[in-house]
């Protein structure tokens, strides 16, 4: 079986791992023009500000775009089929992880989803909200 790869944290996306490692998801926010930003970066793609502050996101979101994965990666393909997801977090942000929890006939555009943190290491997934 092949080696996952898994992502590198660096000096930029340290306090994201880390908030994930602790189970919490942090998205940055700038303290100049006040939008939330992901991806993590050193300078707000808004404004061009540095004042990037990380903030607690809620965790919930809603799926923006979504694609069932049939034929996936060698280390992946005991897993198939799986949803990989652009969620739209509630602070306006977009995110891409995978689907848990979830037939993927069951996915649709707009299905309100919420963060599952899990694995080992740990990485950000995300699940069908139980409930509005």
């Amino acid at each position: 079986m092949t080696e996952r790869a898994f992502p590198v944290p660096d000096a930029v996306s340290l306090p994201f791992w880390e908030g994930i490692a602790e189970g919490v998801l942090r998205v940055q926010r700038c303290g100049a023009c006040g939008r939330h930003v992901f991806y993590p970066r050193a300078v707000c793609p808004y404004c061009a500000s540095s004042e990037l502050d990380w903030v607690d996101a809620s965790g919930r979101g809603r799926i923006h775009s979504y694609t069932v994965v049939h034929r996936g990666p060698p280390e992946y393909r005991d897993e198939v089929p799986y949803v990989v997801a652009l969620v739209e977090l509630d602070e306006g942000v977009r995110m891409m992880a995978r689907l848990v929890d979830v037939e993927p006939a069951a996915v649709s555009v707009d299905l309100p989803v919420e963060v599952a943190i899990q694995g080992d290491p740990r990485l950000p997934y995300f699940r069908p909200r139980s409930s509005e």
